[in-house]
C-alpha cells in the first residue's frame, strides 16, 4: 500500500510538472478594451486579432469593459492572474493621462502592469457634424463665441478631454464637457447634433469623414497626415496645440518574462504584415511594434509630460 501511494505521488508530481511546463499559450487569450465597441482601440485590436490568433495558435477574445475613463478595464486587468491570458489594450489616456488628472486611481500604470509593445501612434482629429454651419477652426471659434450657452464637446477619455481643454484655453472658448463611454459614441453624438464638436482618435471618425456625415476641421499632429492630406494642422490655423497618442498591449505585473517576450515578438511581427499595416493605415494609425523596454520608457515620459500639462491647465477629474 505504501509503495502504491508513493508511486501515485510520483505520478501526480510528474503530471503537475508537465502542466507547469506546458508551452504558452495553451488556451484562448483575452484582450480587455476599456471602451465600447466601435471606438478607436476596439477597431485597432480587431485589425490585429486575427493575425495574433494565427501566430499564437489560440483564439483571441476581445472583451469591451467601458466606463470611468477606462478605469474599470485597467483595474480588472491589474487584478487578473499574471499568466498571459488576460491582456489590456492600454492607450495613452488611461495609462499616462489618468494619472495626470486623478489624484487617486485603483491601479498604477507602472507598478501594476508589464509593458508588452506599442501597437501604433496617431494624432487626433477636430470634428463636427456635417449639419453644423462651420467649415474651419476659425469659424468654429466664432460660432462658439456667438453661442456660449449652447456649445459643448464629447470626450470618452482623458486624452480627448485634455486635448479639448487645451484647445479651449488657446482659443478663449467655453465648450462644456459631455462624457461618453467610447469615441465611436462621441462621433455619433456629433453626427446627430447632440454635441457641437469632438477631438477624437482617427479610427471611429475615418468612415464618417469619408462618407460626409462628419466634417474634419483640423488634425493635432505637427505635420499633415498622409491619410488626410487636405486636413490642416491646428498650428497651421494659428492654434498652438499639438497632441500625439499611442496604444499598446500590457499584461498584469509579475507575468513571467518569457510570456511577455513571446507576446512582444508576436505584436512586432503582426504590425509588419502588409494587410495589418493597410488596415491600421485606413484608421490613421502608424504601426510601431517596439520592445517592452521602449514602451516602459514612453510610458514614464508621457506620465511626466501630461502631469505637467494637466497641472498647468488645472484639469482635474476627481
Amino acid at each position: 500500500m505504501k509503495r502504491f501511494r508513493s508511486a501515485a505521488l510520483v505520478l501526480l508530481f510528474f503530471a503537475a510538472s508537465v502542466c507547469a511546463q506546458e508551452p504558452y499559450p495553451g488556451k484562448p487569450v483575452r484582450i480587455i478594451v476599456g471602451y465600447s465597441a466601435g471606438g478607436g482601440n476596439d477597431l485597432i485590436v480587431r485589425v490585429m486579432a486575427p493575425r495574433l490568433s494565427e501566430g499564437l495558435g489560440q483564439p483571441i477574445i476581445i472583451e469591451n469593459k467601458p466606463g470611468a475613463q477606462a478605469i474599470i478595464a485597467c483595474e480588472y486587468v491589474a487584478k487578473a492572474s499574471p499568466d498571459g491570458y488576460t491582456l489590456l489594450m492600454g492607450p495613452t489616456g488611461p495609462m499616462a493621462m489618468n494619472p495626470a488628472t486623478y489624484s487617486k486611481l485603483p491601479y498604477s500604470p507602472q507598478r501594476d502592469f508589464a509593458p508588452i509593445s506599442q501597437i501604433g501612434q496617431f494624432p487626433l482629429i477636430v470634428a463636427v457634424g456635417a449639419s453644423l454651419p462651420v467649415r474651419s477652426v476659425k469659424e468654429l471659434i466664432e460660432y462658439a463665441k456667438a453661442n456660449p450657452a449652447k456649445v459643448n464637446y464629447a470626450a470618452s477619455a482623458a486624452a480627448f478631454q485634455i486635448a479639448t481643454e487645451l484647445f479651449k484655453q488657446k482659443t478663449g472658448t467655453d465648450f462644456v464637457h459631455i462624457p461618453y463611454k467610447g469615441s465611436g459614441e462621441s462621433v455619433q453624438a456629433v453626427i446627430a447634433g447632440q454635441v457641437t464638436m469632438t477631438i477624437v482618435d482617427p479610427p471611429p471618425v475615418s468612415g464618417p469623414l469619408r462618407a460626409g456625415t462628419a466634417r474634419g476641421l483640423a488634425i493635432t499632429s505637427a505635420q499633415r497626415h498622409p491619410s488626410w492630406p487636405d486636413l490642416p494642422t491646428l498650428s497651421e490655423q494659428g492654434i498652438d496645440v499639438e497632441v500625439g497618442l499611442w496604444t499598446a498591449f500590457f499584461a498584469p505585473a509579475r507575468t513571467p518574462p518569457a510570456i511577455v517576450a513571446r507576446l512582444q515578438k508576436e505584436v512586432a511581427r503582426v504590425v509588419r504584415l502588409p494587410d495589418v499595416r493597410e488596415g491600421l493605415a485606413r484608421l490613421g494609425v502608424d504601426p510601431v511594434g517596439g520592445s517592452s523596454e521602449e514602451l516602459g520608457r514612453v510610458l514614464a515620459r508621457d506620465i511626466e509630460k501630461w502631469t505637467a500639462v494637466a497641472r498647468a491647465a488645472n484639469i482635474r477629474n476627481d
